[in-house]
């Protein structure tokens, strides 16, 4: 049986994503910072019986990455599918951001993901197999403010990506970048209006989110995707995921940088009209029904 170490399984993309490797039988290590708000996740690991097992990672925590990973490879062997899904969301102005802000999600979406990658690969490349598969975003491709401190971290996320793939595919190793566009989590819901900053795209940009989600997709797809790069032994570096995903990112291929920059500092009324044009999405509607 084949063992997978998932990061951040508490809800979302990382808690669907670890009932599926279970039900398709991989012997799966489902971790997340405070497994003891996982009542839900345990009741339904002994009601359908899956090879789960729920234990304490914090991926901030040199300390906590080399503990966990290495009593899970000591008393299990070495791990066969390593997914780095921890992540954290912060939006705001490059301004109005404080320096704290941006390093939070810094440690945790781009040197959290290192951490585990450091800790599995050794073991990897002396084995010459494995994978892994890193959770980035749409965001690590398209930089829409007020993303910038979120997509800073996926942008270096997606980097350290290609250049790992390059490394260790000698050494049968490999890769994979998952995706995701708007998906159905806690984390896009968040994604509101800024109040008072002096920047108007840090409001206007959740009403995108938000009616986007009132058609949501579900992060189970984002978690089938997982288990089919895992499954497939696909050397496909990237896999956009979601409806959304490949038209945002061919959106963006479709402006040169000014035609870019210009569309995301336009005033409010050009842009919701060509949010509307574009998306089929009324996102002043949706401002006015929050």
């Amino acid at each position: 049986m084949k063992s997978v170490i998932i990061t951040g399984t508490s809800k979302g993309i990382g808690l669907d994503t670890a009932l599926a490797f279970g039900r398709a039988g991989y012997r799966f290590f489902a971790t997340m910072r405070k497994p003891e708000n996982a009542d839900e996740f345990r009741k339904k690991i002994k009601d359908e019986g899956l090879p789960i097992t729920i234990s304490a990672l914090d991926v901030d925590s040199d300390e906590s990455v080399g503990s966990c990973i290495g009593a899970i490879v000591r008393e299990n062997g070495p791990v066969d599918v390593l997914i780095n899904n921890a992540g954290i969301e912060h939006h705001g102005s490059i301004e109005e951001t404080s320096m704290a802000g941006f390093k939070s999600v810094m440690e945790t979406n781009y040197f959290g993901v290192l951490r585990c990658v450091k800790a599995v690969l050794p073991q990897m490349r002396q084995d010459c197999k494995g994978c892994i598969i890193n959770v980035a975003s749409v965001a690590g491709k398209i930089a829409c403010t007020p993303l910038g401190p979120y997509s800073a971290t996926k942008f270096a996320l997606e980097a350290m990506s290609e250049a790992l793939a390059q490394e260790v595919k000698p050494f049968n190793v490999r890769v994979a970048i998952v995706e995701p566009g708007i998906i159905d989590t806690q984390m896009a819901n968040n994604i509101g209006y800024g109040g008072d900053s002096i920047y108007p795209q840090v409001n206007r940009f959740g009403g995108l989110f938000k009616a986007s989600l009132q058609t949501p997709t579900s992060a189970a797809l984002v978690a089938d995707k997982m288990l089919e790069i895992a499954e497939s032994g696909t050397w496909q570096l990237r896999h956009p995921v979601g409806p959304d995903a490949e038209p945002f990112l061919g959106w963006r291929a479709s402006m040169n940088d000014q035609e870019w920059t210009d569309w995301n500092a336009a005033s409010d009324e050009d842009w919701y009209n060509a949010v509307q044009n574009t998306f089929g999405f009324n996102a002043r509607e949706v401002k006015q029904a929050i």
